[in-house]
Protein backbone atom coordinates (compact mmCIF):
# COMPACT_ATOMS: atom_id res chain seq x y z
CA UNK A 1 0.00 0.00 0.00
CA UNK A 2 2.66 2.62 0.81
CA UNK A 3 5.94 3.02 -1.59
CA UNK A 4 7.53 5.24 1.21
CA UNK A 5 7.33 6.50 4.87
CA UNK A 6 9.30 9.99 5.17
CA UNK A 7 9.38 11.57 9.09
CA UNK A 8 11.06 15.00 10.29
CA UNK A 9 14.13 15.39 11.93
CA UNK A 10 15.81 17.97 13.45
CA UNK A 11 19.19 16.88 13.81
CA UNK A 12 19.63 14.59 11.07
CA UNK A 13 22.76 13.09 12.70
CA UNK A 14 20.91 12.24 15.79
CA UNK A 15 18.31 10.68 13.57
CA UNK A 16 20.48 8.66 11.45
CA UNK A 17 22.04 7.02 14.78
CA UNK A 18 18.68 6.38 16.46
CA UNK A 19 17.26 4.90 13.02
CA UNK A 20 20.65 3.18 12.30
CA UNK A 21 20.01 1.19 15.32
CA UNK A 22 16.55 0.20 15.07
CA UNK A 23 16.06 -0.55 12.02
CA UNK A 24 19.69 -2.53 12.41
CA UNK A 25 17.59 -4.49 14.97
CA UNK A 26 15.47 -5.59 12.06
CA UNK A 27 18.02 -6.38 9.81
CA UNK A 28 17.76 -2.77 7.50
CA UNK A 29 20.90 -1.58 6.14
CA UNK A 30 22.06 1.77 7.58
CA UNK A 31 20.68 4.63 5.78
CA UNK A 32 21.98 6.23 2.97
CA UNK A 33 22.48 10.58 2.57
CA UNK A 34 21.59 11.62 -0.63
CA UNK A 35 22.45 15.40 -1.60
CA UNK A 36 19.79 17.32 -0.12
CA UNK A 37 20.68 15.59 3.52
CA UNK A 38 17.92 13.50 3.65
CA UNK A 39 18.49 10.27 4.79
CA UNK A 40 16.78 6.69 3.13
CA UNK A 41 16.55 3.02 4.66
CA UNK A 42 15.72 0.94 1.15
CA UNK A 43 13.98 -2.36 1.77
CA UNK A 44 12.48 -4.91 -1.07
CA UNK A 45 8.52 -3.73 0.74
CA UNK A 46 9.30 -0.11 0.73
CA UNK A 47 11.45 2.66 1.93
CA UNK A 48 11.69 4.87 5.32
CA UNK A 49 13.11 8.25 4.93
CA UNK A 50 14.37 11.05 7.68
CA UNK A 51 14.19 14.93 6.37
CA UNK A 52 14.75 18.39 7.94
CA UNK A 53 11.00 19.76 6.72
CA UNK A 54 11.41 21.96 3.49
CA UNK A 55 9.10 24.56 4.73
CA UNK A 56 12.21 25.66 7.33
CA UNK A 57 9.83 24.75 10.24
CA UNK A 58 11.25 22.83 12.67
CA UNK A 59 9.89 19.06 12.83
CA UNK A 60 7.70 18.05 15.03
CA UNK A 61 5.90 14.28 16.10
CA UNK A 62 2.29 13.96 14.79
CA UNK A 63 0.03 14.06 17.69
CA UNK A 64 -1.87 10.50 17.84
CA UNK A 65 0.25 9.54 14.45
CA UNK A 66 2.33 6.69 15.03
CA UNK A 67 4.72 4.37 12.36
CA UNK A 68 4.71 0.67 12.87
CA UNK A 69 6.93 -1.72 11.88
CA UNK A 70 6.50 -5.32 11.58
CA UNK A 71 8.97 -7.62 13.58
CA UNK A 72 9.33 -11.39 13.83
CA UNK A 73 9.45 -12.10 17.19
CA UNK A 74 9.01 -10.63 20.81
CA UNK A 75 12.63 -10.66 21.05
CA UNK A 76 12.98 -8.36 18.29
CA UNK A 77 10.77 -6.17 19.04
CA UNK A 78 12.36 -6.37 22.95
CA UNK A 79 16.03 -5.92 21.33
CA UNK A 80 14.62 -2.71 18.44
CA UNK A 81 13.29 -0.68 21.82
CA UNK A 82 16.73 -1.36 23.45
CA UNK A 83 18.60 0.17 20.48
CA UNK A 84 16.32 2.89 20.39
CA UNK A 85 16.83 3.59 24.07
CA UNK A 86 20.58 3.52 23.44
CA UNK A 87 20.72 5.66 20.64
CA UNK A 88 18.52 8.58 21.86
CA UNK A 89 15.00 7.76 22.11
CA UNK A 90 12.77 7.74 24.59
CA UNK A 91 10.18 5.06 25.59
CA UNK A 92 6.87 6.01 25.61
CA UNK A 93 3.28 4.08 25.98
CA UNK A 94 3.51 1.04 28.52
CA UNK A 95 6.79 -1.14 28.55
CA UNK A 96 7.00 -3.70 25.88
CA UNK A 97 4.68 -6.58 26.47
CA UNK A 98 1.37 -8.13 25.12
CA UNK A 99 -1.56 -6.02 24.87
CA UNK A 100 -5.10 -7.70 24.24
CA UNK A 101 -7.50 -6.12 22.02
CA UNK A 102 -10.11 -6.29 19.43
CA UNK A 103 -6.91 -7.06 17.21
CA UNK A 104 -6.29 -10.32 18.92
CA UNK A 105 -2.78 -10.25 20.99
CA UNK A 106 -0.36 -8.09 20.23
CA UNK A 107 3.92 -7.84 20.85
CA UNK A 108 4.00 -3.81 20.86
CA UNK A 109 7.10 -1.85 21.94
CA UNK A 110 6.73 1.70 21.71
CA UNK A 111 9.79 4.98 21.03
CA UNK A 112 9.16 8.60 20.09
CA UNK A 113 12.47 9.51 17.73
CA UNK A 114 14.75 12.81 18.96
CA UNK A 115 12.51 14.63 16.67
CA UNK A 116 9.40 13.30 18.99
CA UNK A 117 7.84 10.96 16.40
CA UNK A 118 5.98 8.08 17.87
CA UNK A 119 7.17 4.59 16.43
CA UNK A 120 6.03 1.23 17.75
CA UNK A 121 7.50 -2.37 17.25
CA UNK A 122 4.27 -4.79 16.41
CA UNK A 123 4.24 -8.74 16.22
CA UNK A 124 1.05 -10.14 15.92
CA UNK A 125 0.62 -13.18 18.10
Amino acid sequence: MFSHIMVGANDIAASKKFYDAVLGALGVAPGTQDDKGRVFYMTPTGIFAISQPINGAPACGANGGTIGFAVDSPEQADAWHAAGVANGGTACEDPPGIREGGMGALYLAYLRDPAGNKICALKRL
